[in-house]
């Protein structure tokens, strides 16, 4: 799943996807049907990338991703406008391990409803670039293997050493008038 590059604006509904980054905050695009562009300036707006974003769980924290990802395999999610008991089922199932005295009931209605407009983009079945790729199997070689020495550098002490053996020409002295 790819999520760089989408965040959450503090005061807007929604999620929106940085295009570009000026002088004052970044140009953002809205994910949703209308595709409203705005200018989120710094010093007064709060940007929460998707990709960075926590639940707090009770051991360690639980990355939004991972989140998602349980929340595509499974088939009954709750409407984000459903009561907060069913909601705090759906969150066990998903997210086993979340602190319930932490994450509250407006936290995952607005997991759910960034997921439910994230699940039908491109984006979200596009592999994250910025994990590592999968290890490929390493070929074992049973030859004896080739041992190359490298030469040793010139060490900067011989320069300093060449410079200081030079004999240095005396200054004449300077006549009084």
């Amino acid at each position: 799943m790819n999520l760089q590059g989408i965040v959450a604006v503090s005061g807007k509904p929604g999620l929106w996807r940085a295009l570009a980054q000026n002088k004052t905050g970044y140009i953002l695009e809205s994910l949703d049907a209308q595709k409203t562009k705005m200018i989120a300036n710094l010093s007064t707006a709060k940007l929460a990338a998707l990709n960075e974003i926590t639940l707090f769980g009770l051991e360690e924290d639980i990355k939004l991703v991972d989140v998602f990802e349980r929340m595509n395999n499974v088939s009954d999610i709750p409407d984000a406008k459903a009561d907060g008991k069913k909601l705090r089922d759906f969150f066990r199932e998903v997210a086993p391990d979340h602190d319930e005295e932490k994450v509250y009931a407006s936290d995952m209605k607005k997991v759910i409803s960034w997921y439910l407009l994230l699940k039908d983009l491109p984006l979200f079945s596009e592999p994250d670039p910025g994990a590592a790729p999968a290890e490929e199997p390493v070929a074992v070689v049973t030859e004896e293997p080739v041992v190359a020495v490298a030469e040793e550098p010139a060490k900067p002490v011989e320069a300093a050493e060449k410079a200081a053996a030079k004999p240095k020409a005396k200054k004449p002295a300077a006549k009084k008038a």
